[in-house]
């Protein structure tokens, strides 16, 4: 590896190898060969002089590109589609008049760039499964644990630790619901030809549209398509660039949420990601255990989340029927989009499968801020005891700010409950408070919720995709 000049990261650090083979220049080129196969196959069956030689010779040389040849050639006519069809040609000399009949340089470039989407979005979509079988695994087993439930990242009522959980997973099935469309709705360019009107080829076929229709369906069909785009300048839109990176943002957002929140969860030491035996927390502070790989989540989900604004621009200006500066943003920006993606939810799934619990501390962090919570069940037993509710409540409110001074000012446990097992007012001894003071009668139906969301929505989709799940991570760095 040279060390002289810039490496992208995505390659040495975070994109898996199975990511970057799709978008490598080996997958693209050897696609271009593919639609050209593809292309003289359909012309052939409807009828053009294109021979079973020809089509031999090119399958032949499918897989063996001469790249030396095509550099060579595209540093003297600067022009990549041209320079391949030319490399191509040497290695096919009797193939070589009629490789790329009738097209323009989109036939290979947009129908490779959707056919690379696809890929990309299927290698997305198993890994995301993945990410929310170990989560399902995760609600389920914590269902039951309670713990604090925080609004403005305040204290709140209580909710389960699975319960949460199900509120990360129940994103991420939002997003694989938003890749499942993008996969079923993803067409080919078809073969357009120059500005979209296929003029090329009605000269070809002698103007019969039903044979330029049967060429275009043939192509489809042998790279598992069922549609092409209906209508089109030379290029397919660029909106399905947007669509695709906004599916990928929507992916990014919800794991920095999750990573937020765990990056949260561990500074209140109520959870933490994997942490190896050997790791370096800091340089300067041997203690530490920085939630390094949560933090790598949120960094990466940032990138991605912006560069989905990329396609967008690049669709807003594409004039008329073609113009050629959307080229250069897009080889960048959805490559990227795709390889950020990839090493986020490498990511996930290295933390989701060893997820660390301290339900000790949960349950002391509960416990000490469970008598604010449960002034409302102790005001109710007071008043069947003959209290006066409106009063209580007064009393109740006054104990319970001179408790939470008592905590803040002078840095001591929480006193509710002494205070209030003092007041004669509400006529309940300490134990009697103590008795309602049981985390689980405060997390309402959290654990059924989660058995609910598990068995009707997120279970069924798994059992589906079973065939995919078991996918484990191992982080480089």
């Amino acid at each position: 590896m040279s060390h002289d000049r810039y490496i992208s990261p995505f390659s040495t650090r975070y994109a898996s190898d199975e990511m970057q083979f799709v978008f490598s220049e080996d997958n693209k080129f050897l696609t271009w060969r593919r639609l050209w196969i593809a292309l003289a196959k359909a012309e052939q069956a409807q009828g053009l002089d294109i021979t079973d030689a020809q089509i031999a010779e090119l399958e032949a040389h499918a897989d063996d590109i001469n790249y030396e040849d095509a550099q060579r050639r595209e540093r003297e006519v600067r022009h990549d589609v041209m320079s391949h069809v030319y490399a191509y040609g040497l290695q096919c000399p009797v193939a070589a008049g009629i490789i790329h009949l009738g097209a323009t340089s989109c036939y290979v470039g947009d129908n490779t760039d959707v056919i690379v989407m696809r890929q990309g979005l299927q290698i997305v979509r198993r890994k995301l499964l993945n990410v929310i079988a170990l989560l399902a695994d995760f609600a389920d087993k914590y269902k039951a644990l309670p713990c604090l439930a925080y609004t403005h990242i305040q204290p709140a009522q209580l909710t389960t630790v699975g319960k949460r959980a199900t509120l990360w997973m129940n994103e991420l099935m939002m997003d694989l619901e938003e890749i499942d469309h993008r996969l079923s709705t993803l067409a080919l360019l078809g073969s357009k030809g120059t500005t979209g009107t296929q003029a090329s080829f009605m000269e070809l076929f002698e103007g019969d549209s039903a044979k330029i229709a049967a060429v275009e369906n043939q192509i489809a069909a042998e790279f598992g398509f069922d549609r092409v785009i209906p209508v089109s300048g030379q290029t397919y839109s660029r909106k399905v660039d947007y669509q695709v990176a906004s599916a990928l943002s929507g992916i990014a957002q919800s794991a920095s949420k999750f990573a937020y929140d765990m990056r949260l969860l561990a500074s209140f030491k109520e959870m933490e990601e994997p942490f190896e035996k050997k790791q370096i927390g800091s340089s300067a502070m041997p203690y530490k255990r920085n939630p390094m790989r949560c933090e790598r989540i949120d960094a990466l989900a940032r990138y991605v989340m912006t560069d989905a604004l990329n396609p967008a621009l690049t669709t807003s200006c594409q004039f008329f029927e073609r113009t050629l500066d959307d080229s250069a943003n897009k080889r960048i920006a959805m490559a990227e989009a795709f390889l950020g993606i990839d090493a986020i939810l490498n990511i996930m799934l290295n933390v989701c499968d060893g997820l660390v619990v301290y339900e000790k501390v949960i349950r002391q962090r509960v416990m000490a801020e469970l008598p604010f919570m449960a002034t409302e069940n102790i005001m109710m037993d007071a008043v069947k005891k003959g209290g006066n509710r409106q009063e209580l409540h007064e009393r109740l409110r006054v104990h319970a700010q001179a408790a939470a001074n008592h905590v803040k000012q002078d840095g001591a446990a929480n006193d509710l409950v002494d205070r209030i097992a003092a007041d004669p007012a509400f006529g309940l001894t300490r134990e009697e408070i103590e008795a309602v003071l049981s985390p689980e009668r405060f997390t309402g139906r959290s654990a059924e919720q989660v058995t609910e969301y598990l068995t009707n929505i997120v279970r069924p989709i798994l059992e589906k995709n079973r065939d995919v799940l078991g996918e484990k991570q191992e982080l480089n760095v």
